[in-house]
């Protein structure tokens, strides 16, 4: 059982208690007990967990819920949003290799999460807001510091470097 799933089982169980000791169902029947186990049930599912994971599989799932449209599924800049596009997305799996070998970690996190203005072109990306929200994880910025960082930032990264082609031979911070 998640950690977070802990208090929703609790809330449950309450209502089931409350259902049970009410005086019309002093002597519950099915549809009662059915009505109760239904609403732990539902009250489970409505819960949105928000993880501390930086796995590629994280930072691929993220991608998908908000790079896709103009990205393209497999990265390459050609999602069905990007024939409307004033500029063309960037091929995403071709970011280390316009660096010569290089992976920019640091940059490429600051491009997504939009702290990086300067960046051209950027007048159509958009800041996705949701990558700065939720947990935050310990990032080593590559100069001995380590700083709190959101996790869905890191992740999204981390699927990124995962699709470079070709592999990155060098890795900066």
């Amino acid at each position: 059982m998640k950690k977070d799933q802990k208090p929703l089982r609790a809330v449950a169980r309450v209502l089931r208690r409350w259902l049970y000791q009410d005086e019309v169902s002093a002597k519950p029947g099915r549809s009662i007990h059915f009505f109760s186990v239904s609403l732990g049930f539902i009250l489970m599912g409505c819960t949105t967990t928000v993880s501390d994971d930086v796995s590629r599989d994280a930072g691929q799932m993220i991608f998908a819920d908000n790079c896709v449209e103009c990205h393209g599924a497999d990265a390459k800049g050609d999602g069905p949003w990007a024939k409307n596009l004033k500029t063309q997305p960037a091929d995403l799996t071709k970011i280390a290799s316009r660096r010569n070998g290089v992976w920019p970690m640091l940059e490429v996190m600051s491009i997504i999460d939009g702290y990086s203005k300067k960046t051209i072109p950027r007048e159509e990306m958009p800041i996705i807001i949701g990558l700065s929200e939720g947990p935050m994880v310990d990032f080593d910025t590559g100069n001995g510091l380590v700083e709190p960082t959101p996790a869905r930032l890191v992740a999204i990264a981390i699927y990124l470097e995962s699709i470079q082609s070709p592999t990155p031979r060098q890795y900066v911070p």
